[in-house]
């Protein structure tokens, strides 16, 4: 069974106090570091660039996780890796040819990562499975934070999971995971869970307890799982 990690999604934080906040989840139990770029045209906000990733880069030596969610994504690509990330995420859609955007990832030392919309079939994986290392199931459409959890992507979940047995892949979700839906997805084959609200409720003095009861309601459902 793959390593269980939770990654607070920086989005959702207080974009004031963005190194403090790093700094007070990586206290509090945050596993990685999870940092959404968006364009406000493949999606509708706009959201990292690479200067946040590089002072974020300086505060924490947890892992980033960088999500694109912009269209085209390789003229970003180096600007990203240089600025610290250490997995950089794209989305099929967002070039003409992702294998190679993929091997670009990789050739830059990083690790490699699919993600998919609600709509986007795990179809679009067959090919690309010896080239990532991550896959990011999104259970909302992607561009803002605090939207319900889709129940249909259990089942995308799934499927991505039998789909990357015996391959050397995480599968990450994002979108509307709290403690309570921690469980499900992680019963569907999640082990990387992003979370905004669910951790950033409450302010600082309440992120322990959070991730921690993120991380006990997805460590109860592997224990199901064996």
């Amino acid at each position: 069974m793959r390593p269980l990690a939770i990654l607070p999604s920086m989005l959702a934080g207080d974009l004031a106090r963005i190194g403090a906040e790093v700094e007070d989840v990586v206290a509090a139990g945050g596993d990685i570091i999870h940092l959404d770029a968006m364009d406000a045209h493949f999606v509708p906000d706009i959201g990292f660039g690479p200067q946040i990733v590089k002072a974020v880069r300086r505060v924490t030596d947890r892992p980033l996780d960088v999500h694109l969610m912009i269209a085209p994504a390789d003229p970003y690509l180096h600007a990203f890796a240089e600025a610290g990330a250490d997995i950089i995420t794209i989305h099929p859609e967002a070039g003409p040819h992702l294998q190679r955007s993929l091997q670009l990832i990789r050739g830059l030392g990083k690790k490699a990562g699919v993600a998919l919309d609600p709509a986007t079939s795990e179809i679009a994986l067959e090919y690309v499975l010896g080239d990532i290392d991550l896959v990011l199931v999104m259970c909302v459409n992607p561009g803002f934070g605090g939207q319900a959890f889709i129940p249909a992507m259990l089942e995308k979940i799934r499927r991505v999971r039998a789909m990357t047995a015996g391959y050397d892949i995480d599968i990450e979700v994002d979108g509307g995971i709290t403690a309570e839906t921690a469980a499900d997805v992680v019963m569907a084959g999640a082990n990387w869970l992003v979370a905004g609200p669910a951790i950033f409720k409450g302010g600082a003095a309440a992120y322990t307890d959070n991730i921690a009861a993120l991380r006990a309601a997805a460590e109860a459902a592997r224990g199901e799982r064996i």
